[in-house]
């Protein structure tokens, strides 16, 4: 495969150590023990959709000062706005209230430079073709741009008057604006 991880993979063999489902798990015991009911509605508060990368070095809520109940997120590699992402955007729209749509694009995304080629090595090694489309760029404001124009070309969106796109650096957690 083209994409080799910056940390060595688990030993497949078999072992007594718990996995990190069975910690998620065990977590979310911990957790419903004091777990109260708020009693919110799955109509974000703010009425906005973020869309971004789903990079574990963003941590959303904390960048853009939101709570939980503020607002739909939709992550996915890149943070591009492919059909599911318009999918998810019509639903939380039409169905959910929202009425802006920011999206997050990063600095040093596994993306950038990624190719197609990657499709053609998955296709040899499992001897099926992936239905879906990479979606990978050399440009990163442009992506951010394209982003947008799918969002405001959707005719599947009601809403399309806030939509803003930004790029996060990873290392100084600054957004800077795409116009």
């Amino acid at each position: 495969m083209t994409v080799t991880p910056d940390r060595p993979a688990p030993s497949a063999a078999a072992s007594s150590e718990p996995t990190i489902t069975d910690r998620f798990v065990e977590a979310n015991r911990v957790y419903a023990q004091t777990f109260r009911d708020g009693g919110m509605d799955a109509r974000p508060v703010q009425k906005v959709t973020v869309v971004a990368c789903m990079d574990a070095r963003l941590d959303l809520f904390a960048a853009l000062g939101l709570d939980l109940g503020d607002a739909h997120i939709i992550r996915n590699a890149g943070g591009v706005v492919t059909d599911d992402t318009i999918r998810s955007l019509t639903i939380s729209q039409r169905a959910l209230g929202t009425r802006s749509v920011v999206l997050i694009h990063h600095t040093g995304c596994g993306l950038l430079g990624l190719t197609e080629d990657f499709r053609r090595e998955l296709e040899l090694e499992v001897g099926q073709r992936p239905q879906w489309a990479v979606e990978s760029f050399v440009d990163l404001d442009g992506d951010v741009r394209q982003s947008m124009t799918r969002v405001r070309t959707s005719p599947f969106l009601l809403h399309k008057d806030d939509v803003r796109g930004f790029v996060f650096d990873v290392h100084t957690g600054l957004l800077r604006e795409i116009a």
